[in-house]
């Protein structure tokens, strides 16, 4: 199957490295031949690389760029099989793009946009045969990250959604299903690891060096939430955080915070500006954390619980099932364990007391408890029945 990709930045290209590399015929579009030229030069730098390390040799390489044609008309896609949308996160354009390339595809064509936070039952209302449309959502970088997240819209047909699955485990990847809600798995359920970090540090408890080394350091987290928002871009993760806020119809679970809001504004951005919760600059000095044990495990605790309260919503609300949820935690952002499992790890009874604890601090519905976790201690119930309690 010929598969198109639209767009040619980082996530486009990656994902075309993919198909190609499992060896699909790729052919990308971008209406910039500039763009194309860069995509094809960086793939090249990219494939050196892969040499060097021993990861592919020189005939793979030259497979894998062979594979891969660009070109910079909607129409040259007309052999497609699949083609997945790429560009910017805008639903009116995207809309625009589905409208016209559909009527150069032939009509067993699967048309998939690769958004990370906008409907796919919205996109698909823009096609004349709706039910050939699916989200499915490539983590960046996209030949890195395991996870694929395939997205049913309402309108989506039982063979398109079996096809694009199918397809992207073709191409060795892990695929989670998620129901068509904001954010999917992986960009609701992470909400907290960066919201709880910002509530922590806006009340004063503790400042961005110590709760990252507390979520290192107690939970095994790669980056701490300040270190991660500042690799992604704080108007990047902002944006997102404020779009699940207003798709969720302003649940506070997922409110925004002030401080960030402030840090997009400044134009402190993270590591691409040179500054951002830390300063990048060469030479700067990274600020030790307090190294205070009942502290750093009060930030730790509560924010894992807040994690697993969201991840138990999910699957409360059927955007997932238990085993999809984990899978898109550990290999969509390298989460060093599943949510659920690490509850059942923690104990049912340990994650309600945690958050009615928090609720009665706050009285605030953002810290409302799971009807699930509160019906799973009744009735003594734990998430997988193979997790020793």
């Amino acid at each position: 199957m010929t598969v198109g990709i639209i767009g040619s930045g980082t996530m486009g290209s990656g994902i075309a490295q993919v198909a190609a590399t499992a060896g699909s015929r790729v052919l990308v579009y971008d209406t910039k031949v500039e763009a194309l030229e860069r995509s094809r030069s960086k793939l090249e730098k990219i494939l050196n690389r892969l040499i060097e390390k021993g990861r592919i040799d020189e005939g793979k390489k030259n497979e894998i760029q062979g594979n891969i044609s660009y070109v910079n008309s909607l129409s040259d896609l007309k052999e497609c099989g699949l083609v997945i949308e790429a560009i910017v996160e805008n639903l009116e354009i995207k809309q625009a793009v589905f409208t016209e390339l559909e009527s150069y595809l032939a009509a067993s064509a699967i048309i998939a946009s690769n958004t990370s936070s906008l409907s796919i039952a919205s996109i698909a209302a823009a096609l004349q045969k709706p039910e050939r449309c699916v989200g499915i959502h490539f983590f960046n970088p996209a030949p890195l990250m395991r996870l694929v997240e395939v997205i049913p819209a309402i309108q989506t047909s039982p063979e398109v959604l079996q096809s694009a699955v199918e397809t992207i485990g073709s191409w060795g990847k892990s695929v989670a299903v998620a129901k068509d809600t904001p954010g999917f798995i992986v960009n609701r359920v992470a909400r907290p690891f960066y919201g709880e970090a910002l509530r922590i540090y806006d009340e004063g408890i503790a400042d961005f060096a110590t709760i990252d080394h507390a979520m290192k350091a107690l939970g095994g987290f790669r980056m701490g939430p300040f270190e991660l928002m500042d690799f992604i871009g704080n108007d990047v993760n902002y944006t997102v955080t404020e779009t699940v806020f207003t798709a969720f119809y302003f649940d506070p679970r997922y409110k925004p915070s002030f401080t960030q809001k402030r840090m997009s504004e400044a134009g402190y951005l993270g590591r691409k500006s040179g500054r951002g919760y830390y300063d990048y600059a060469e030479g700067a000095s990274k600020p030790s954390p307090t190294e205070d044990k009942t502290l750093t495990n009060t930030i730790f605790e509560r924010i894992l619980v807040m994690l697993i309260n969201e991840a138990a919503d999910a699957l409360f609300m059927n955007i997932a099932s238990a085993e999809d949820i984990d899978n898109a935690m550990t290999k969509g952002v390298n989460y060093p364990k599943g949510l659920l499992s690490w509850a059942d790890e923690k104990g049912i009874d340990w994650c309600v007391d945690r958050m009615d604890a928090l609720y009665e601090h706050y009285r605030e519905d953002r810290y409302r408890c799971s009807p699930l976790l509160r019906r799973m201690r009744e009735q003594g119930e734990v998430f997988f029945n193979d997790q020793p309690i």
